[in-house]
């Protein structure tokens, strides 16, 4: 198992620890897929009910990081019979397969679904960087 493995499974756990400590709320699911024309990673979320205002997302180091708010509608006082909707905030650590440029990432917001496309490069630089969402 090679130093990268290791380091992915420990931010899994750490990520597992995290999420059972907290309580889960509200998790978006996810896909990720790669592709080779453009040569990229996309990450596709799942937001529904979410402001795009509220979303913010950092890329760096083989992760992205999503995160905002679902938060419930305001309505006068209510008795619920049923209720399943998970509000509140929430953040992903979504490992990346390969290295990616955040400098030239997209990210789009249509109907609840972020897409976040990755430019894979040889080498990535360090640091992390804030991708702005557009709205589509």
């Amino acid at each position: 198992m090679s130093r990268r493995d290791v380091d992915k499974l420990q931010a899994e756990i750490e990520q597992l620890f995290a999420d059972l400590w907290h309580g889960y709320g509200f998790r978006p699911n996810v896909d990720c897929f790669h592709t080779d024309d453009p040569h990229a990673l996309t990450v596709v979320v799942e937001l529904p009910g979410v402001d795009p205002e509220s979303i913010r997302l950092v890329a760096g180091e083989r992760v992205l990081v999503v995160a905002g708010e679902r938060r419930r509608p305001q309505a006068p006082a209510r008795v619920y019979q049923q209720m399943e909707i998970e509000y509140g905030t929430f953040q992903r650590q979504i490992p990346l397969a390969e290295d990616v440029q955040p400098e030239a990432a997209t990210a789009r917001f249509e109907l609840g679904v972020l897409t976040v496309e990755l430019p894979v490069v040889d080498h990535a630089p360090l640091g992390h960087v804030t991708i702005e969402v557009h709205r589509a």
